[in-house]
C-alpha cells in the first residue's frame, strides 16, 4: 500500500473514531448532553486525535528510518568489492539501483538485476508492514480512547491542549527554521570571508567573482567588491519605490475617501491584478516595450542610453509593486473610525484637511508597512533585472546605463555545478547575508517610525 493510500485510510478511520466518540458520549448519559462535562463533539475530536496521532507518528518515524534500513541490507547483499567502496561511492551505487528500479535508467544492468529485484521486494515488505502497524496503532488508539469516555471526562481540555501544543509546534517550527536559514548563511559566509577579507567585500569597488579552479586554467584572481551590487540595488528599487508610493499612497485615499462603492468594487480587484501577474511577465514586458522605448526617447533628446537599464527595470518593477502599497495603505485607512472623521468635520475641517491631519496619521502604522512591504520586495526581485538590466556590475548612478541587484547575482552565481569550496559560490551567501542584515535595520526602522507616529484611538 502506498503512503499516500495509507494516510487517506488513516483519516478516514479517524473520521469513523469521531462519529464513535462522539455516540459513546451520549449514549453513557443517555442522550442528555447537559450532564456532561464537553460537548459531544470534544469526545469525537478526543477520539478521533488517539485514533490519528500515533498512527501519524508512526509514519513518519517510518518514513525517517525506512531509506537508512532498506539500503544498508541492500548493500549487505553486494559483492565484497562493492561494499569495500567509499560511503560516498556506496551512495552513488544506490542511487543506481534505485533509478534502474524506478525505470529511470531503461532496463537494469544484468549485474544489478538481482539487486534491483531485492530492493523491490524489501520496499514492498516495508509498505506493507508499515500498513499493517498503522492501521492497527489507529483503531487501538480509538478503542482505547473510547474506553476512557465518561460524563466527568474533560474533552474539551484535552483537546485543547493537543490543539495548542500543535500551534506551539508550528511555531517553533518556524522559528528554527528560521533560525537555520540564517546560521547556515552565517556560517558559509564566515567560509568566504575566511578567503576574501570582509573589507574588501564591503567597501571593493570592483565586481568580477570569476576564479581559476584550477592551477592550469586560465582565469581571473577574482574581485569580490560588492559596492556596485548595492549601489545597483538602492538604484533599482529607489526608482520603483518613486514610482509605487506616490502612485499607490494616492489610489488608497481616492478609492477609500472619494470613490462611490460602485467605481472602488471595480478599480480595487482591477488595481489588484497587478500583484497576480509573474513576475517573468513584467520582465518581458520592461524588455521588449519599456527598455527599447526609453531607448529610442533617450536617443530622440540626445542621451546614451544603454539597451538594458536601471530605469527600465525600477519603472516596471515600481509597477509591479503598487498593489503593495495601495491593498495595504487602503485597508488601514478603512480602519480609522468613522467617528474621528465625523469630529474633524464638526470642527469645520474640509475633507483634505481631515484627511491630512487625521486619517493618514492616524493609518500611518499600516502606511509604513505598507511601503516597508514594498520596499523588499523591491530589493528581492530577480527576473525583472536580470531580463530588463542586465548582468553587468557597474558602479553607477545613472539610471539610463545597465546595472545589476544582489539576489541576480546570488543567482547567477548558484546556477549549474558548483564548488562549495569556492569563493564564487560562498560569495552568493556573503550576498545574502547582506540582504538578511538590511532586510532587519529595514524592519528596525519600521518600528520606531510606527512607535513614534502611532496614537492610541477610543
Amino acid at each position: 500500500m502506498q503512503k499516500s493510500t495509507l494516510l487517506f485510510l488513516l483519516l478516514l478511520i479517524s473520521a469513523y473514531a469521531f462519529h464513535i466518540g462522539r455516540q459513546r458520549s451520549r449514549q453513557i448519559v443517555g442522550g442528555r448532553v447537559t450532564n456532561l462535562h464537553s460537548l459531544p463533539n470534544y469526545y469525537g475530536y478526543y477520539t478521533a486525535l488517539w485514533a490519528l496521532l500515533p498512527a501519524l507518528a508512526l509514519l513518519f518515524i517510518w518514513m525517517g528510518f525506512e531509506t537508512p534500513v532498506i539500503n544498508h541490507l541492500v548493500i549487505g547483499t553486494l559483492p565484497e568489492a562493492s561494499r569495500s567502496l567509499s560511503a560516498d561511492n556506496q551512495g552513488l551505487l544506490i542511487n543506481d539501483i534505485t533509478n534502474a528500479l524506478n525505470g529511470s535508467y531503461g532496463e537494469a544492468k544484468p549485474e544489478l538485476k538481482t539487486t534491483v529485484d531485492y530492493l523491490r521486494s524489501l520496499k514492498i515488505r516495508s509498505n506493507w508492514l508499515l500498513s499493517l502497524l498503522a492501521i492497527t496503532l489507529a483503531f487501538m488508539g480509538a478503542f482505547f480512547a473510547r474506553s476512557r469516555i465518561h460524563k466527568e471526562h474533560r474533552a474539551r481540555n484535552k483537546v485543547e491542549q493537543t490543539v495548542m501544543a500543535f500551534l506551539v509546534g508550528s511555531s517553533l517550527i518556524a522559528i528554527l527554521t528560521t533560525l537555520g536559514i540564517v546560521l547556515s548563511v552565517l556560517f558559509e559566509s564566515i567560509r568566504f570571508f575566511d578567503k576574501v577579507p570582509i573589507t574588501d567585500f564591503l567597501f571593493g569597488l570592483e565586481w568580477s567573482p570569476q576564479i581559476a579552479m584550477r592551477s592550469d586554467q586560465v582565469g581571473s584572481s577574482g574581485a569580490f567588491g560588492a559596492v556596485p551590487l548595492f549601489t545597483g540595488t538602492l538604484l533599482i528599487s529607489s526608482i520603483a519605490l518613486i514610482v509605487a508610493v506616490p502612485i499607490g499612497l494616492m489610489s488608497a485615499i481616492y478609492l477609500a475617501e472619494y470613490a462611490s462603492l460602485r467605481f472602488r468594487s471595480v478599480a480595487k480587484p482591477l488595481l489588484e491584478i497587478l500583484a497576480g501577474i509573474p513576475t517573468v511577465v513584467y520582465g518581458f514586458f520592461a524588455a521588449l516595450t519599456v527598455a527599447p522605448f526609453i531607448r529610442d526617447l533617450g536617443a530622440d533628446a540626445g542621451f546614451d542610453v544603454s539597451s538594458e537599464s536601471a530605469l527600465a527595470a525600477g519603472l516596471v518593477m515600481g509597477i509591479m509593486i503598487i498593489p503593495f502599497v495601495s491593498s495595504l495603505s487602503d485597508d488601514f485607512i478603512n480602519a480609522v473610525p468613522q467617528s474621528l472623521r465625523d469630529g474633524a468635520y464638526a470642527l469645520g475641517a474640509t475633507q483634505s484637511e481631515t484627511i491630512r491631519q487625521v486619517v493618514i496619521p492616524a493609518a500611518l502604522p499600516g502606511i509604513v508597512g505598507g511601503i516597508l512591504l514594498a520596499a523588499s520586495r523591491a530589493i528581492g526581485e530577480t527576473m525583472i533585472v536580470v531580463m530588463a538590466a542586465g548582468l553587468a556590475a557597474n558602479l553607477t548612478a545613472n539610471p539610463l546605463e545597465a546595472v545589476t541587484t544582489v539576489t541576480t547575482q546570488i543567482v547567477t552565481l548558484l546556477v549549474g555545478d558548483q564548488e562549495f569550496d569556492s569563493p564564487k559560490t560562498l560569495a552568493a551567501f556573503a550576498l545574502g547575508l547582506v540582504l538578511f542584515l538590511v532586510t532587519l535595520v529595514l524592519n528596525i526602522i519600521a518600528l520606531h517610525i510606527v512607535r513614534k507616529y502611532r496614537e492610541q484611538y477610543e
